[in-house]
């Protein structure tokens, strides 16, 4: 749930710190006070879009947080774990900045993260309905995504591993095509991988060969300078025929300090340290001793090594600009001529591969449609249900669902709703048959329905009674107090019906100040909020009887949330 809410310079708020709490909590007060703009900070909090024009007048930014806190089986925490966001403590902060450059900063957990992150994360945690959001009934193709939603539980993993199979056909598909749109092309790119594997194949590569091969160049091209550098090094330490060298003054020094070594611990540590450079120079001077012996200038082996650089500059010109790069494009172009071929490892024939998976495609889609037509009544029965409580009940809801001509990535079904709303008529599909306030009660009854179901632990309602009053307005009321009961709800209403609802109420003002408009909130006691329903009953004044009328309303509210919960 929301648990925390800071808005900064947003739009006509100044600031605003609000807690929330569990429940159905309703902001109400008059048009333009800001409402919605509460609203609108929280769905940027979880991904939505934002613009500098969202900024205060007169501010550099626009600053929002937001504290959620989460149950512990909460879909967000695979997100966040997925994300490797820390979530030990239980708490999801969020905070989104928009600068007037129109530069956006997003952190979850102090953690950056990007726009279409954030709404990955959002939409596991908040879902927002506003008052235009049943426009999604009029979208016939979005009538199938509503459908699978309701049937996941059974449908999920069918769905994704034929859609896995799908994405391989049409891939398959595509590669089919081009191969039969141009023959001569598609044989020319077989010719030319044939020749550069070929090519590079012979080379007979090894990882790192070209930086051994440098290495191994540099010493023979100095040979005279390593020679020189090794004899005087060997000679400084041993000495030669004028001179001794450094290791016999460090033997003398030593055979010295081994003389009173024994009259102090220091002059010990003295003499062990002088042994120890000793021996190290022996050491030295044999490695530099076998080094001399070994070294020898072999002007065919530079050839060699000059001529095989030379192979692997070519093929670097080429294919890439190490050979651990030549080495990758190499089992990429097997790859590629061993799809376009067929080698025994491919099947030999496209077409045939294509045959095979459409055929497979087919029986999953099927299967598909099968698990969609079994929901599809449970949906009519589900919506015929809540649709009769929100004073429906002559409407015939269903689900119709026809065979596509060909396959996509839903499978092979076209769902469309259709409904009648009066006994009597034809059933027509919803986009042409439904009233704005008809749309906006099918749309809450399948919001109850699913609202469990998406897992998310807040869930907005933005306006989304409009066009609606009397005992309908009641029973969306009561609708949206059922679904506070599984997640937290926020509401914005205009009906005194559902604000009486409410567990908690919020009253949203805008006030003039030194020439500038704010907005703030307050969280209303009991009285208050008697007054504030009794000003949305009459519209005008407050008289003695308006209050008693929002009293009573309060009182019958109260009634029906007890009924819910023992429901």
């Amino acid at each position: 749930m929301l648990l925390e809410l800071s808005i900064t310079d947003f739009a006509i708020i100044e600031h605003l710190d609000i807690d929330f709490q569990s429940g159905m909590t309703v902001l109400t007060g008059e048009t333009g006070a800001g409402k919605s703009i509460i609203i609108d900070a929280v769905g940027l909090l979880v991904g939505g879009r934002g613009s500098p024009d969202l900024i205060r007048t007169g501010a550099s930014k626009a600053v929002i947080q937001g504290n959620f806190i989460l149950h512990d089986d909460n879909p967000t925490y695979n997100v966040l774990d997925d994300l490797g966001i820390d979530h030990s403590d239980g708490n999801v902060i969020i905070e989104r900045v928009i600068f007037a450059n129109g530069r956006n900063s997003c952190r979850v957990n102090g953690i950056m993260v990007n726009i279409a992150t954030l709404k990955r994360i959002g939409e596991t945690i908040v879902d927002i309905q506003g008052q235009n959001d049943h426009q999604e009934l009029m979208r016939p193709e979005r009538h199938i995504q509503l459908l699978d939603d309701y049937a996941e539980d059974e449908l999920t993993d069918i769905l994704q591993s034929y859609q896995a199979q799908y994405d391989t056909f049409i891939k398959l598909r595509d590669l089919n095509q081009k191969k039969h749109q141009n023959e001569k092309q598609w044989a020319q790119r077989v010719d030319m991988l044939k020749f550069q594997i070929k090519e590079i194949q012979t080379a007979d590569l090894h990882e790192n060969e070209d930086t051994d091969l440098v290495a191994e160049r540099d010493r023979l091209n100095n040979f005279q300078k390593i020679h020189d550098a090794l004899l005087a090094s060997y000679e400084g330490i041993n000495g030669d025929e004028d001179a001794s060298g450094s290791i016999d003054s460090i033997g003398s020094a030593m055979s010295s300090m081994q003389d009173i070594e024994e009259l102090d611990p220091e002059y010990k540590q003295i003499s062990d340290n002088l042994s120890g450079a000793f021996f190290a120079l022996q050491d030295v001077a044999s490695q530099i001793s076998d080094q001399l012996s070994n070294l020898e200038f072999d002007q065919d082996r530079l050839d060699q090594v000059e001529q095989r650089l030379n192979s692997i500059y070519q093929l670097k010109h080429k294919y890439g600009d190490s050979v651990s790069q030549i080495l990758e494009y190499l089992a990429k172009i097997k790859q590629e001529l061993a799809q376009m071929s067929g080698d025994a490892e491919a099947s030999d024939d496209l077409d045939n591969q294509l045959a095979a998976l459409k055929s497979d495609l087919i029986k999953r889609a099927t299967k598909i449609s099968d698990v969609r037509h079994r929901w599809a009544k449970k949906l009519e029965k589900a919506v015929h249900q809540q649709l009769s409580d929100l004073y429906m009940d002559k409407a015939v809801f269903e689900v119709n669902i026809q065979q596509n001509r060909a396959l996509n990535r839903l499978g092979a079904d076209r769902v469309e709703f259709y409904i009648q709303t009066n006994p009597g008529e034809k059933m027509l599909p919803l986009v042409k048959s439904a009233s704005g306030g008809e749309l906006s009660r099918i749309m809450l009854a399948l919001k109850t329905m699913f609202a469990k179901a998406a897992g998310v632990t807040s869930i907005i309602f933005d306006e989304v009674d409009t066009g609606v009053s009397g005992r309908v307005a009641q029973a969306i009321g009561n609708k949206i107090y059922t679904i506070s009961q599984k997640s937290q709800v926020l509401c914005i209403t205009h009906l005194p019906q559902v604000a009486a609802m409410s567990d908690h109420h919020d009253f949203i003002e805008k006030k003039i100040a030194n020439d500038r408009t704010t907005t703030t909130i307050t969280e209303l006691t009991t009285a208050q909020s008697v007054a504030e329903i009794s000003r949305m009953l009459s519209g005008t004044a407050i008289t003695k009887l308006t209050k008693e009328h929002a009293s009573e309303l309060l009182k019958l509210a109260d009634e029906e949330k007890q009924k819910i919960k023992d429901s």
